[in-house]
């Protein structure tokens, strides 16, 4: 009877924690995976410091790595990516298509090709198709932006309320590890399992992919700039967000453009475009991200490409992070309850079923 009473009272309180945190959810998981990938930064100057300024020096440390970046290049994006927006809902990108289309023969060989299969591609088909496509990046790229820059007192409060949380997670982190692995039901080697995976993954799509991602967004889109395509800023940042997706990647944005410069003639632009992606890829794919991450995040490349474009659909730009994140947990679970409960639930061999 006590334990019922005791259980209800804790399930309602229970509940009611979870809806006063709910509003903040995304703030809190923020915050912890922020703290994760600077944790050896703060461990490190806390063997040379009293701990609250140890995390001071690090909160400092996000604040110009990620706040000033943030505030500088979201008003950029914006304009951009509105332009591109427009571009794809007027004439202006349908314009470009076709005339594309005009001076190639690209259209006709594709026709050549497909006429084996009884099947034919029109200009006025892929036009509306590509002019949709600009509209929907550009319209996608335009909300996230401006969702922060609309909102620029919002934006500074709750990254502030995100850097005092980090600050007290830096110092106390472990003691709330601790509360809830004690509050677990599940055995202790399980939580913390658990908890490893989840640092993991969170090391290894912000310190590289997302670092990744970076270096091949600024690269590129210089490079864009250089070859003197439109909204170089722009392209930057969609490579830097395709770059997450494994396989594609930035080749999404590049090849396509590299084909453009062919077609246009520019033979030498589009074989320096060609090479250049494959060496930044393929440097950043096989050399930069294993020797920065290991092997943390061990999922099939399949899996990776499904999450992030999941995360993408269901939570917007930080679907980047929730996606993977929840996959991950998922296959945890899924390995723990092979390793320790699969048993208890299915008969053995032998046994009546």
């Amino acid at each position: 009877m006590m334990l019922g009473y005791f259980l209800t009272l804790f399930l309602i309180t229970t509940v009611l924690m979870g809806w006063l945190l709910w509003p903040f959810f995304s703030t809190l998981f923020l915050s912890a995976v922020v703290t994760g990938v600077f944790n050896p930064l703060y461990r490190l100057l806390a063997r040379r410091m009293r701990r609250q300024f140890a995390s001071l020096i690090t909160c400092l440390v996000i604040f110009f790595v990620l706040f000033i970046p943030i505030v500088m290049f979201v008003g950029i994006l914006s304009r951009e990516a509105y332009g591109f927006y427009l571009m794809g809902k007027n004439a202006a990108l349908t314009d470009i298509v076709k005339n594309f289309f005009e001076h190639s023969r690209l259209l006709e060989r594709a026709n050549d090709l497909l006429a084996h299969f009884d099947l034919e591609l029109s200009s006025i088909e892929l036009n509306r198709a590509i002019s949709q496509l600009g509209k929907v990046v550009g319209l996608f790229l335009y909300q996230q932006a401006s969702a922060i820059a609309s909102n620029v007192v919002n934006f500074v409060i709750y990254f502030f309320f995100m850097l005092m949380i980090v600050y007290f997670l830096l110092i106390d982190g472990h003691k709330l590890i601790s509360f809830l692995i004690n509050l677990s039901p599940l055995p202790r080697e399980q939580d913390e399992k658990l908890i490893a995976k989840f640092q993991d993954i969170a090391g290894a799509i912000l310190i590289g992919n997302g670092l990744g991602g970076l270096i091949q967004g600024v690269l590129g889109g210089f490079v864009f700039y250089l070859f003197g395509f439109s909204s170089p800023f722009l392209w930057g940042v969609l490579m830097s967000l395709l770059a997450f997706l494994p396989i594609l990647g930035i080749g999404l944005v590049f090849i396509p453009a590299a084909a453009y410069l062919f077609i246009s003639q520019r033979i030498g632009a589009g074989i320096f475009l060609v090479v250049f992606y494959i060496v930044l890829s393929g440097s950043i794919e096989y050399i930069f991200k294993p020797k920065l991450v290991g092997h943390r995040l061990q999922l099939h490349t399949l899996l990776v490409f499904l999450s992030i474009v999941g995360g993408l659909k269901a939570f917007g730009i930080l679907g980047i992070i929730y996606g993977p994140v929840i996959v991950t947990a998922f296959l945890t679970l899924t390995d723990i309850y092979h390793t320790n409960y699969q048993k208890l639930v299915e008969p053995e061999d032998g046994d009546p079923a």
